[in-house]
């Protein structure tokens, strides 16, 4: 009983792990965005691409999950390859903008 316990509690804490946010590629107030405000979203773009990286690292979460539920590794590192496509795509689609509108 205290066995399936642990793995109860070791589950949900996994379960309860962050993971890598997955940004929106084309939000609808992007045509209405300024230079600066181009930029400053390309910088966001960026920021989100590399925590997803530092997600598939070796970290203690990752590492805990290999050991005790590697199902749960296998969805933080798929999570981040979808956080790291999304983020890529949406600095794609702010530098398109960026260039319709003769940013520098």
């Amino acid at each position: 009983m205290k066995r399936l316990g642990i793995i109860i509690f070791s589950v949900l804490l996994l379960g309860a792990c962050s993971t890598p946010k997955v940004v929106e590629v084309n939000k609808v107030s992007d045509t209405r965005l300024t230079c600066t405000q181009l930029e400053a979203e390309i910088i966001d773009s960026n920021r989100f691409e590399q925590k997803a990286r530092d997600a598939k690292g070796v970290t203690g979460t990752n590492v805990a999950a290999a050991v005790l539920f590697w199902p749960a590794m296998i969805g933080t590192y798929k999570n981040a390859n979808d956080a790291i496509n999304a983020a890529r795509d949406r600095k794609a689609h702010l530098m398109k903008l960026r260039s319709k509108k003769g940013c520098r």
